[in-house]
């Protein structure tokens, strides 16, 4: 791709310089929309006049409509901003990082999405689609039993599916883990149903309480709706899930003092599955709950774990120590290159 852009460039020499022009005018107002040229232009460092003269042709062409309140993409827009999104990524290297990224960190797979989820809130939807895109990827034809994670990541990632992804597949979408005490919009439960509704596939719920007791839990064990879940759950061939800020997650999940107290003191850097581990990916403290263990990652057949921002850096990598080989993981820019910094492979 690289070397047929080069040919081209000697005949049209500044068509690079166009493309990303354009192609940065189209993620700003995909990130920002609706949104005024003078923003832009402060972003990109270019005059108005220029973002102006560019705009409008991008406008003739029919790839953004203008109100009142600025730019915005229209249909055709976001369909073609995303297709060159992904050939942007190959020309600006971003697959040479995500190889070097998987390397590091010794998984399968790494997509990287441009930007940091920190500052744009909106690329939680760009990784979402990735997700969705991974899944598509690595689901078999035939009968499917996808185990999900709550969390504000898969919830997006659930906003992202259709009904392609049926294809030629029987979808089934429990939810990971038991899980009451997060709001519902980002329950396992939620996003499940969500997923099955959208994909036209099919779902089961968990109704357990997040945090229980080992005397607690028994019981529940042997409730007939809840062995039929964790049935499916132990056969399911993909997990897709997301992995947080161990501070953040603590609170939100509004534990104790005393737990917030040992999970800084034992320095705890993320969480996932409600394990809370260290940078060397131990775990220092876990959360009791009914589902879905991390040991039992390395036997199911696909892998995809979804997490970005520079915030959760340290997070992701810690957590990758005890990751399976297979992992796939969907992150972006801020991440990665935090993750990436000083090293050399």
């Amino acid at each position: 791709m690289q070397n047929v852009l080069s040919v081209i460039e000697e005949v049209i020499p500044d068509i690079m310089y166009t493309l990303q022009n354009r192609y940065h005018i189209l993620r700003n107002v995909f990130l920002l929309g609706p949104v005024g040229r003078r923003v832009v232009s402060d972003r990109m460092g270019i005059t108005e006049r220029v973002l102006r003269t560019e705009s409008e042709g991008l406008k003739k062409q029919g790839l953004i409509k203008t109100s009142k309140m600025g730019m915005e993409l229209t249909e055709k827009g976001e369909s073609v901003y995303h297709q060159l999104d992904q050939l942007m990524g190959q020309l600006l290297g971003m697959k040479e990082k995500e190889k070097k990224l998987a390397s590091y960190l010794e998984i399968e797979h790494c997509v990287i999405i441009s930007g940091d989820v920190d500052e744009q809130s909106k690329l939680h939807e760009e990784m979402g689609r990735a997700a969705v895109e991974a899944l598509d990827f690595l689901l078999p034809e035939g009968d499917n039993i996808i185990a999900i994670m709550g969390g504000t990541t898969m919830a997006e990632a659930a906003n992202q599916m259709n009904e392609t992804l049926s294809r030629k597949r029987k979808l089934m979408f429990v939810p990971a883990r038991g899980g009451l005490g997060e709001s519902v919009d980002i329950q396992a439960n939620s996003i499940s149903a969500l997923m099955a509704q959208k994909t036209g596939g099919k779902n089961r719920v968990l109704y357990v309480p997040e945090q229980v007791s080992v005397e607690t839990y028994k019981p529940l064990l042997q409730e007939p709706g809840i062995k039929k879940t964790l049935k499916l759950v132990d056969d399911a061939n993909c997990v897709l899930y997301g992995i947080g800020d161990a501070k953040l997650m603590a609170e939100r999940r509004g534990m104790k003092e005393e737990v917030l107290a040992l999970i800084e003191t034992k320095a705890a850097v993320g969480e996932a599955f409600g394990e809370f581990y260290n940078q060397s990916g131990e775990v220092v403290y876990k959360i009791p709950r009914i589902g879905l263990q991390s040991g039992k990652l390395a036997d199911i057949a696909s892998v995809i774990a979804v997490a970005g921002g520079k915030s959760k850096a340290k997070a992701i990598e810690a957590h990758m120590k005890k990751a399976p080989r297979h992992t796939w993981l969907i992150t972006d820019e801020g991440a990665a290159n935090e993750i990436l910094t000083g090293i050399t492979l």
